[in-house]
């Protein structure tokens, strides 16, 4: 059971964002994304959008740092991979 985060290099909205997952659970993941204060509306499909600022804290609070390209592998091979449009 684990919590990842990729680095905040997606723009959106004026702000870069990072992406929050879980391998294991969605109930993991808002459990996570409580306790770090994201609003339940920044969850989408299968994933949070974190804002830059808070990164560090998300790290700090215990999710692992990865790549774009596995924090996506890491959430295909869980099974809760939720691509647009399916």
């Amino acid at each position: 059971m684990t919590i990842y985060v990729d680095p905040p290099i997606w723009p959106g909205h004026g702000r870069m964002w990072s992406h929050l997952v879980s391998d294991r659970s969605f109930d993991e993941l808002h459990r996570f994304a409580a306790a770090l204060g994201a609003p339940r509306r920044a969850f989408e499909r299968d994933h949070y959008d974190l804002p830059s600022e808070r990164y560090d804290d998300a790290v700090r609070a215990g999710a692992v740092a990865v790549g774009s390209k596995e924090l996506v592998r890491r959430l295909t091979e869980a099974g809760l991979r939720r691509p647009k449009g399916r």
